[in-house]
C-alpha cells in the first residue's frame, strides 16, 4: 500500500512554530534584560519586607508599643527634613537593590577525593574496635562507608585532619581506661604522629572529639605573676582547660596566658607538690620558680641533692632560711623544719584555746624545696647517717594547718626511693619531659587525655592537682642566672625577682671581676749627693 503524502499546511506548520518559539524566547530574554532593574528591586522588597514581619513577630507584645513610637517619630522627622521623602525613597530602593541580588550559589560541600580516601582509612582503622558479630545494625561494618560514623571533620592546608567527631556504638566499653586508650592509639597512629591530640569523650551520646592542639608558648621568661597570697603558678596550659587568665609581659607586648595555679595554705586539699622528670627536664627550673614566688610573702629552706649549685642566686637572700647541699646540713636544717612545724601547731593551739588570733610568727608560710633528696638518701647510708628524707614525715602530715609546704623534686627512675610519706601526702603532682602513658599513669593517677609530644622542650610536661583534671604544662623560663648559657634577658628576669639583691642587676655583679688595685705610690725622691752632704741631708731629714 503506497503511502500518501502529508497535507501542504501540516508539513510547514511545525517550521513556523519553531520559528515562534525561538521570537518569544529572544523576545523575553530582551525583556528580561530590560527589566532586569525592576525585578531586582521588587525582589528585594518582598525579601524586606518578608524581613519585617519576622522582625515584627519575634518583638515580645510588651516591646511592640516603643517599637511602633520609634517608627512613628523617625518617619516624622523624614517628612520634616527637607528632601527627606525623596531621600528615604532612594535608600529604601538602594536597599532593596541589594537585598535583591540573586543568591550566590553554594559552594560544593564535603571533602575532596583524598579527604574522602584519609577519612576512609581512619573509618576502616577503627572497625575492628567498633564492631561486634551480634550487632544487627552494626555503625562500623568492612567494606562499610564513613558518613555515618565520621559526622564532622575539618582538614588543614596540607590534607590533614584537624577536627574529627567519632560515632560509636553504645555497647562499646568507653568507661574502661584501655579501651579508650586504644581508640587514642589508632586515631593518633592515623592522622600523624608528629602532633599533640585532645581526646573528649562524651559518654552519654556516645560520641569523641579529636582535636589538633596547638603547642604551648615557650618563650614566656619569669616575671611577677598577678596572684594573690596563697596562690603559685606552675605554668601555663591550654585555653580550654581552665577558665582563667593571667595577663604577663614579653618585652613590650602583653598578652593573656591561661595558667595552672595550685593553692597552697591552710585551706588547701593539696598543700604539697611532687616534681618528677627526666634529667634535663625542668624539674630544678621548676622549683626554682616556685622560690622565687614563695620569697613574696614567706620563708624558704632548700636542700639541693645534686649539689651542682643551681640555687646560688638564692643564697644569703632575704626570705631565704638556708640552702643546703651536704647530708649533714640537710639533716640539721630538716630537723628544725619538724621542729618548727611542731612548735606552730602548738602556737596555733593554744591560740585557738585563749580566743586570739595566731601570731604573725606563725601564719607566715615556710617553704620546705627538696631537689633530688634520693642522692642525699644514698649519701647519707654510706657515711652511716640517718636519711633526710625521713624528717619529712612530720612536715608533710601536719603542714597544713601549721602554714608549711614540702615541695619534692626528684628523677623518675628515683621515685621508688622516695618514703612512703612523700608518695602518700603530695597529692598535687607535675611530670616534666618524655614519658611512657604507663608512667604517666603511675604519677598522676590517670592518664592524660592529650598524646604525648614528639619534641619535649624543657618545662614541658603533665601537671594534676588532686583528683582534678590533667593539664598540659609549660613552666616558665626561670634559669640559673649564673650559668654561661643562660641569655642576657633571662639572667636579668630572673635577678630581678630575688629580694635583696638590686645590686645583682649591675654588669659587674652579673661577672664579677677582682678589685683593681690602687696605684704604687711614687718613689721618694733619691737626695743628690755634693760635696757637703749634711746641709742636704739634714734639709731631707727636715722635710721628711
Amino acid at each position: 500500500m503506497a503511502r500518501r503524502p502529508l497535507p501542504r499546511i501540516l508539513s510547514s506548520g511545525s517550521a513556523q512554530l519553531a520559528r515562534s518559539r525561538e521570537l518569544a524566547r529572544t523576545a523575553a530574554d530582551s525583556a528580561t534584560d530590560v527589566l532586569h532593574p525592576l525585578i531586582t528591586v521588587t525582589r528585594g522588597l518582598r525579601r524586606l519586607a518578608g524581613a519585617g514581619r519576622r522582625k515584627w513577630a519575634d518583638t515580645p507584645k510588651d516591646r511592640r508599643g516603643p517599637l511602633l513610637f520609634l517608627i512613628a517619630s523617625v518617619l516624622l522627622v523624614v517628612a520634616l527634613v527637607p528632601y527627606g521623602p525623596l531621600m528615604a525613597a532612594v535608600a529604601l530602593m538602594a536597599a532593596a537593590a541589594w537585598k535583591g541580588r540573586e543568591p550566590r550559589q553554594a559552594e560544593a560541600t564535603g571533602p575532596d577525593e583524598p579527604q574522602a580516601r584519609r577519612l576512609q582509612s581512619l573509618y576502616d582503622a577503627l572497625v575492628p574496635y567498633f564492631t561486634v558479630p551480634e550487632d544487627p545494625d552494626p555503625l562500623f561494618t568492612h567494606g562499610g562507608a564513613w558518613e555515618k560514623a565520621l559526622t564532622s571533620y575539618e582538614f588543614d592546608d596540607t590534607g590533614r585532619v584537624t577536627r574529627l567527631l567519632v560515632r560509636y556504638p553504645a555497647y562499646f566499653t568507653d568507661g574502661d581506661a584501655e579501651s579508650r586508650s586504644r581508640i587514642e592509639q589508632v586515631l593518633h597512629a592515623k592522622s600523624g604522629r608528629d602532633r599533640e591530640y585532645h581526646f573528649a569523650w562524651d559518654q552519654e551520646a556516645n560520641e569523641l572529639a579529636v582535636s589538633v592542639l596547638p603547642p604551648l608558648p615557650t618563650d614566656i621568661a619569669a616575671q611577677r605573676f598577678v596572684t594573690a597570697p596563697g596562690e603559685t603558678v606552675l605554668g601555663f596550659t591550654d585555653p580550654t582547660g581552665v577558665r582563667r587568665t593571667l595577663p604577663l609581659t614579653q618585652g613590650e607586648e602583653q598578652r593573656d596566658v591561661p595558667p595552672v595555679v595550685w593553692r597552697t595554705g591552710v585551706r588547701s586539699t593539696e598543700p604539697h607538690l611532687l616534681v618528677t622528670g627526666e634529667p634535663g627536664s625542668g624539674t630544678t627550673t621548676l622549683l626554682r620558680s616556685i622560690a622565687l614566688q614563695a620569697l613574696q610573702h614567706g620563708d624558704v629552706l632548700i636542700i639541693e641533692g645534686g649539689g651542682t649549685g643551681e640555687y646560688a642566686c638564692l643564697s644569703d637572700c632575704d626570705g631565704v632560711l638556708t640552702v643546703e647541699s651536704g647530708p649533714a646540713g640537710a639533716l640539721a636544717g630538716l630537723e628544725w623544719a619538724a621542729h618548727e612545724t611542731e612548735r606552730r601547731l602548738v602556737a596555733a593551739n593554744r591560740a585557738r584555746q585563749a580566743g586570739r588570733p595566731a601570731p604573725d610568727d606563725i601564719t607566715r608560710p615556710l617553704w620546705i624545696l627538696l631537689d633530688r633528696p634520693s642522692t642525699l638518701g644514698l649519701v647519707a647510708a654510706a657515711d652511716g647517717r640517718k636519711d633526710p628524707q625521713s624528717l619529712l614525715q612530720v612536715p608533710l602530715r601536719h603542714g597544713r594547718p601549721a602554714n608549711v609546704t614540702v615541695v619534692v623534686a626528684d628523677q623518675l627512675d628515683s621515685l621508688e626511693a622516695l618514703p612512703e610519706p612523700v608518695r602518700r601526702h603530695t597529692r598535687a603532682r607535675v611530670v616534666l619531659g618524655p614519658a611512657t602513658p604507663a608512667q604517666l599513669a603511675a604519677v598522676l593517677g590517670v592518664p592524660p587525655h592529650t598524646t604525648p609530644a614528639p619534641d619535649m622542650p624543657a618545662g614541658r610536661g603533665y601537671a594534676r592537682l588532686g583528683s582534678g583534671p590533667v593539664h598540659r604544662l609549660q613552666v616558665p623560663a626561670t634559669p640559673d642566672p649564673y650559668d654561661d648559657a643562660t641569655s642576657e634577658s633571662h639572667r636579668r628576669a630572673v635577678l630581678g625577682l630575688v629580694p635583696g639583691r638590686a645590686d645583682s642587676l649591675e654588669p659587674e655583679a652579673l661577672h664579677p671581676r677582682e678589685p683593681e688595685k690602687p696605684p704604687p705610690p711614687p718613689p721618694a725622691p733619691v737626695p743628690v749627693l755634693t760635696k757637703n752632704t749634711a746641709p742636704v741631708q739634714a734639709e731631707a731629714a727636715a722635710e721628711s
